[in-house]
């Protein structure tokens, strides 16, 4: 019996519930000085001076600034059209662009000395004006960069609109939506480490998702060899698309070279608010055109993109938002185009979904908008003009080249699981009682892309002297639970209990290559490498076994419930793993069982339909959600219980967008939600249980047949939420909600409908 498709108890899961799990605040390093950041609390600054002085009066301190540091500005990346001027300085030397920003670092023995000598030290600033958010930034009153003569950081798709665009469309409508900036607030926040070696080699501990990544930039950064840097990613407590190497992690490795002692920082809990990079932060504004019936003819979408102080991964974003546009439809003119500018607040960056939960949520609300004009029911609407099953491959109007899907077939599930018709019945009850407490259902129906720039996955699997496997992978888990899959993955193809099959990762010096985990790519390119890897091994144990058996290599089989390998109608000649892996070490042809595989292969774009039941209260502006049923295709299952945890992981996600979370600033840029006593990060016991419900297409594009998970729960759950919401409301007059669509927000949509 396979083991694939199995609900298999997650192999990790011991260690982290006995509280064994090893993470870089745990690392055990003797001498090791501590790093405290000294942090702008003013959005925009010139700096014109630091007084050091008395925080050195202190016994074992020592600061240092901008003006010691010789490393080169991190940033931009290597995107079309960005401007090296507005290149990010690894510490502050002349003006701050955001309430965080580093000005200085101080070296202590300990935390405690650390915290009290970063408070005495004195920065003279010069304050300067401070634009947020990126309509204000368009107009270019407040320049971040001077030199530059613009806050704009990057423009993408049509340079013109098309005017005659919505001609032959019977119906068009319009909308703005604003996909909050949010904070990926990980469990664990970023924790680094790092020492330079007897050998002169530097080996770095961090909290990361991409090790390999990582070493490539110190090793950039700091003007060294790759091979001179070993990095080290131990047990992570989450990372969302936030934890990859940054200024803070380049400093610590920097401060270990420049002191030939072991350095570490761990990040408290409210500089993570204000430093880890923010998700989101687009205003969107949609257009779409249709006739009568409801069938679409045309589809605008127009991004304006926050990528705070300085252009990193946020300015691509918008790309990914354009490329998504077309959702599951069939719209066969789709027109885009974006805008994305500095301003003086945290940069942006990938938080859960990256790009593509901001295009869900503007198709799907235009389709509600539509829905409403032609007062047509949101699924019939959906159903007029979804890609059709027998459509695939498909390549939408703004140029997403669909691998598989079957919309209808979710949007149909979902509702049956959901029962649709009874859940318009209690509303049309509830709405003829009156009450205070009005029923919201809204509908959201999605497609994503996953390994979403077509990369490589590195593979080795290494047969044991005892006949067990060491699987290596390049992929990363940061809660993802590759620990289980990638070993079920090897288990199920050599044929190995699952407790024999060891996974190596996070390690640049044991494992040879590898991108680390983002995108939710691991499993079809990390665990399609370890299943083809896997798959050679038992080639060449084939041939090994006819070598010692003295028979034909063709002739050989794997009886995968013995764990032997011996001719076809021989079992009696059988040779186990144990006892092939022992006399090929005699021999020393063990080599001859480790198989290096990297696999590439083009994005797949997982789907779903996601049905929210909400309550809000007309009287108190408050909103409870009551259910929320999740259909998430996601291709071929290895483990249904990691993936029904991811969806669970991820809807939360995407509700807590849709009615709690939101990154607020003042007009000076002073963060609001520096804490989570400002920041509305829910708990558990503000979340009903998921109905989380299996549907399965397999993708073509690899040999699991499987497609990304961890975000399609965020992408798909944001707008059913929404939309549940001013569904609840239609009854008084309430046409739209802005997010997070709960308390302030939907009173003030009731206000603004009762003047109206």
């Amino acid at each position: 019996m396979s083991i694939l498709g199995n609900r298999v108890l997650r192999t990790e899961d011991g260690r982290f519930l006995r509280g064994a799990g090893q993470y870089v605040e745990n690392l055990p390093l003797d001498g090791a000085l501590t790093v405290t950041f000294v942090r702008s609390p003013l959005a925009h600054a010139r700096v014109n001076g630091i007084d050091a002085s008395a925080a050195e009066a202190l016994p074992n301190v020592q600061v240092l600034t901008g003006a010691d540091v010789d490393m080169p500005p991190f940033g931009p990346p290597p995107f079309p059209g960005l401007d090296a001027a507005m290149g990010r300085p690894v510490m502050v030397t002349d003006t701050v662009r955001f309430v965080g920003e580093i000005v200085a670092v101080v070296l202590s023995e300990g935390r405690a000395a650390g915290a009290d000598a970063a408070e005495l030290v004195a920065v003279d600033y010069d304050p300067l004006p401070v634009v947020i958010g990126p309509s204000r930034a368009a107009k270019d009153e407040v320049l971040l960069f001077p030199n530059v003569g613009t806050n704009l950081a990057a423009v993408g798709g049509a340079p013109e609109r098309d005017e005659t665009f919505f001609d032959g469309c019977d119906v068009v409508v319009s909308g703005t939506i604003t996909s909050q900036r949010m904070a990926a607030c990980p469990l664990e926040p970023r924790s680094a480490a790092a020492e330079v070696g007897a050998d002169g080699r530097l080996t770095a501990w961090l909290s990361t998702q991409t090790p390999h990544q990582d070493r490539a930039v110190l090793a950039g950064m700091l003007g060294l060899d790759p091979a001179d840097v070993h990095v080290i990613a131990p047990d992570v407590g989450g990372g969302f698309g936030s934890k990859m190497v940054s200024v803070e992690e380049l400093l610590v490795a920097w401060l270990a070279r420049r002191t030939g002692r072991p350095v570490r920082w761990t990040e408290t809990r409210s500089e993570s608010m204000v430093a880890l990079n923010h998700g989101r932060g687009q205003e969107l504004t949609f257009t779409i055109g249709s006739d009568r019936e409801g069938k679409v003819g045309a589809f605008r979408l127009e991004i304006l993109a926050d990528v705070g102080a300085y252009p990193g991964l946020g300015a691509f974003l918008p790309n990914l938002t354009g490329l998504m546009s077309s959702g599951v439809y069939a719209f066969p003119a789709i027109e885009t185009s974006s805008r994305a500018y500095v301003t003086n607040t945290t940069p942006i960056a990938a938080f859960r979904g990256a790009g593509r939960p901001e295009a869900t949520q503007a198709v799907e609300r235009a389709m509600d908008v539509l829905a409403a004009e032609l007062q047509l029911d949101p699924a019939e609407l959906r159903r007029r003009n979804f890609i059709p099953r027998d459509a695939f491959p498909y390549t939408t109007a703004s140029h997403g080249a669909y691998d598989s899907g079957d919309y209808e077939g979710a949007l149909d599930l979902a509702l049956r699981s959901a029962d649709y018709d009874d859940l318009r019945a209690q509303q049309r009850s509830r709405r003829e009682e009156g009450g205070p407490k009005q029923l919201g259902i809204g509908i959201s129906t999605y497609v994503e892309i996953t390994n979403g720039i077509a990369e490589k996955e590195f593979g080795e699997v290494e047969i044991t002297p005892d006949g067990g496997a060491i699987l290596r992978t390049g992929s990363f888990s940061h809660g993802q639970g590759h620990e289980t899959t990638f070993a079920m993955i090897a288990a199920e193809q050599l044929g190995l209990p699952l407790e024999k099959i060891t996974v190596v990762k996070g390690d640049t010096d044991l494992v040879a290559a590898g991108t680390g985990t983002y995108g939710s790519k691991s499993l079809q390119i990390g665990g399609s490498a370890a299943r083809l890897a896997s798959e050679e091994v038992v080639e060449h144990a084939r041939q090994l076994t006819a070598d010692y058996l003295e028979a034909a290599a063709s002739d050989i089989v794997l009886d995968p419930a013995l764990g032997a390998f011996y001719p076809a109608g021989s079992p009696a000649q059988a040779l186990t793993w144990a006892e092939l892996a022992a006399r090929a070490a005699e021999d020393g042809k063990l080599d001859e069982l480790k198989v290096v595989h990297e696999f590439t292969a083009p994005p797949s774009f997982p789907f779903g339909a996601h049905v929210a039941v909400v309550e809000v209260d007309v009287e108190t502006a408050q909103v409870e959600l009551l259910r929320l049923v999740a259909v998430d295709d996601a291709g071929t299952l290895i483990n249904p219980l990691v993936a029904e945890g991811q969806v669970h992981g991820g809807v939360a996600t995407g509700v807590s967008q849709a009615l709690y979370e939101q990154v607020a600033y003042d007009e000076d840029g002073t963060p609001l939600t520096s804490t989570f006593l400002g920041y509305a990060f829910p708990s558990a016991a503000d979340l009903p249980s998921w109905e989380v419900v299996e549907m399965v297409t397999p993708t073509p594009l690899n040999p699991l047949g499987a497609k990304g998970i961890g975000e399609s729960g965020t992408i798909g759950s944001t707008p059913a939420v929404q939309s549940a919401v001013i569904d609840a409301l239609a009854p008084f007059g309430v046409r739209h909600v802005e997010m997070p669509a709960n308390g302030e927000n939907v009173f003030r949509a009731l206000q603004e409908a009762k003047e109206a």
